[in-house]
């Protein structure tokens, strides 16, 4: 599964016509927000022991407690510039994606973003007002953020924000449907794919992918994310 990102990366393309969906696939059950609760549910159960939220959000109790009010908030932010698809209505596995080389409307992007990070750090505040928690986001910013795709210089790209599958559906098959999909789209038009993990684990399912990594950071010790991309020949971008 891939950590949270924000799709800032888009901010940079200086569009501002509507931005169109074109991202389509019969493959996936596009969600709508009727879906959010239980993609929420989703996301924390698949993210409640991943290596960054385990960094930013130590206490496994306050953690259980906060993950799925800033997923909602996420999901809040990203409906409108982002693709989100499920396996099925059943909601087994999400992926979440941003296509630079769509338009979209900058405005709506920029009140988008505003909003939804006075909402987090509103309700971090609210949690735990020794700060602790602010300050471990703000430590964190790099890793929540896609900034490092700036070095791509490639617009024509799409970049994972969340792959999720549910723990007792794991094995059956629902990350090569959500991945293939994608995949199957960015080939047909020429793109680039890009995503972070985490999850040191993750990296050599996404080797088998045809994706390599890119760049490696650790801004915190012993919290290291891995930056990979996939060209649309599917030829990794730097192996190791």
């Amino acid at each position: 599964m891939i950590l949270r990102l924000s799709a800032q990366a888009a901010a940079t393309t200086g569009h501002t016509k509507k931005r169109v969906n074109q991202l389509t696939t019969d493959r996936l059950y596009p969600v709508t927000k009727k879906d959010f609760p239980g993609l929420e549910k989703l996301l924390t159960e698949c993210f409640r022991d991943d290596p960054l939220y385990r960094t930013l959000i130590p206490d496994p109790v306050m953690r259980e407690k906060m993950l799925p009010v800033l997923f909602r908030c996420d999901l809040e932010e990203f409906r409108h510039s982002c693709e989100i698809y499920a396996d099925s209505p059943e909601l087994n596995g999400l992926i979440l994606v941003s296509d630079e080389d769509e338009p979209y409307n900058a405005v709506r992007y920029w009140f988008d973003e505003v909003l939804a990070e006075l909402k987090t750090d509103g309700y971090l505040l609210m949690e735990d007002p020794s700060l602790m928690l602010i300050r471990n986001f703000s430590k964190g910013r790099e890793y929540l953020s896609s900034e490092w795709t700036d070095e791509l210089n490639c617009d024509k790209r799409i970049h994972i924000i969340y792959l999720a599958v549910k723990p007792s559906m794991r094995h059956h098959g629902i990350t090569d449907r959500l991945l293939g999909a994608v995949t199957e789209y960015a080939d047909a038009h020429g793109l680039m794919l890009s995503l972070e993990t985490h999850n040191p684990a993750n990296v050599d399912m996404y080797r088998h992918f045809g994706y390599g990594v890119y760049r490696v950071i650790e801004r915190i010790p012993g919290l290291c994310q891995y930056c990979m991309v996939r060209y649309p020949d599917n030829s990794p971008g730097v192996p190791q």
